[in-house]
């Protein structure tokens, strides 16, 4: 027997070797496996970056971290200790044309010199604006980045050429149940469901009904995050909705968007009668300049909102995170860093948010 044992040793070794060399093969020779293997990991860091903030287990001296789950109390948003809570923050641009700046050190950046709380993903909803199923994954990217760093995030499905959310109301249900499904536990979360419809959709007729059957779906899989509803008109219509609201629904807030040169005492006395009224209002798009996101900026009308906001405890995010050649761009043209920033980076609506409306 002693005499046979290095031959038995020399025999499983070659097995083993056979074995070894034959997954190794495997592995090498089939990249359908790799990448497989690659995307079920990417899919479990996307859960666990989902999960991140379940139990208010944000970065410690974070937004999140001191502000926890958000909830809605009559016309008044709150955080986790009950008391009345400001989220203040930017939107990016088309997720599909300025996707470079989702990213970490972007918002970073903007967290710790600008002193936002709160990211907006805007994510164009039109094929012709460039909506794919492909961009769900940038949307995820920006989710991530903005939980890790204990920042909300607003996940924006953004109505615009489209006029009317029921054009593409399949597409809203699946990506919500989507986004629903991969953060529900997320603190950081909040649902934008239609950013501005215009055209001949109406609040009653088309907006109020698509945003029932949003929200119906969304709370079957999460139960209470903050949904954001616009209304008529490029979210102007608040004295619409105040007239009939939406019932039976909880941490549900309607948003109004202005452009500072362009909607003035009118829209303020539409925003003042509906918070008199209990209407939850959430201002999820700003700019100073005109309508069209250009033209001069009127600081003397920024100030008259800027006053009324923060009077009454509203959340304002402001658009738009790029370098487009426009006033509402927050950085100059010519300045192509994606992160880290200098004063002199900031174009003039740029300077203005971070010396002013962040310092308000």
């Amino acid at each position: 027997m002693k005499k046979s044992l290095p031959i038995i040793i020399i025999a499983l070794t070659a097995v083993a070797i056979f074995v070894a060399g034959f997954f190794i093969g495997k592995s090498q020779n089939n990249p359908a496996e790799t990448t497989a293997s690659t995307e079920t990991a990417k899919t479990a860091e996307t859960a666990k970056s989902a999960e991140a903030t379940s139990e208010n287990s944000a970065p410690d001296g974070t937004p999140v971290k001191a502000h926890g789950k958000l909830t809605v109390d009559g016309a008044t948003l709150k955080d986790q200790n009950g008391e009345k809570f400001q989220l203040r923050g930017v939107s990016t641009h088309g997720l599909a044309w300025f996707p470079q700046y989702v990213n970490a050190d972007a918002f970073r950046t903007m967290r710790d010199s600008w002193g936002i709380n709160t990211v907006r993903l805007a994510m164009y909803t039109d094929p012709s604006a460039g909506y794919s199923e492909s961009i769900h994954e940038k949307v995820k990217e920006g989710v991530k980045y903005a939980t890790d760093l204990g920042l909300y995030v607003i996940i924006d499905w953004h109505i615009l050429s489209d006029y009317n959310p029921n054009m593409h109301k399949s597409e809203a249900l699946k990506f919500f149940r989507e986004m629903a499904g991969l953060y529900k536990d997320n603190l950081s979360v909040l649902y934008e469901i239609c950013n501005e419809p215009n055209g001949d959709a109406e609040w009653s007729r088309d907006i109020k009904p698509y945003a029932e059957e949003l929200i119906s779906a969304i709370r079957t899989i999460d139960d209470d995050a903050i949904i954001l509803v616009g209304s008529s008109t490029w979210s102007q219509d608040i004295d619409k909705v105040a007239e009939n609201p939406l019932s039976g629904v909880s941490n549900v807030m309607y948003t109004v968007h202005f452009y500072a040169a362009t909607h003035k005492d009118w829209l303020r006395n539409k925003v003042s009668a509906a918070l008199d009224k209990g209407i939850p209002v959430f201002i999820s798009e700003f700019g100073i300049s005109d309508a069209s996101g250009n033209g001069a900026l009127d600081y003397s009308e920024a100030g008259q909102w800027l006053s009324l906001l923060n009077s009454r405890g509203v959340s304002f995010v402001i658009w738009n995170l790029s370098n487009k050649n426009e006033s509402s761009a927050l950085l100059t043209p010519e300045n192509s860093k994606t992160s880290g920033w200098a004063h002199s980076d900031l174009s003039p609506q740029g300077q203005w948010f971070v010396d002013t409306a962040m310092k308000s």
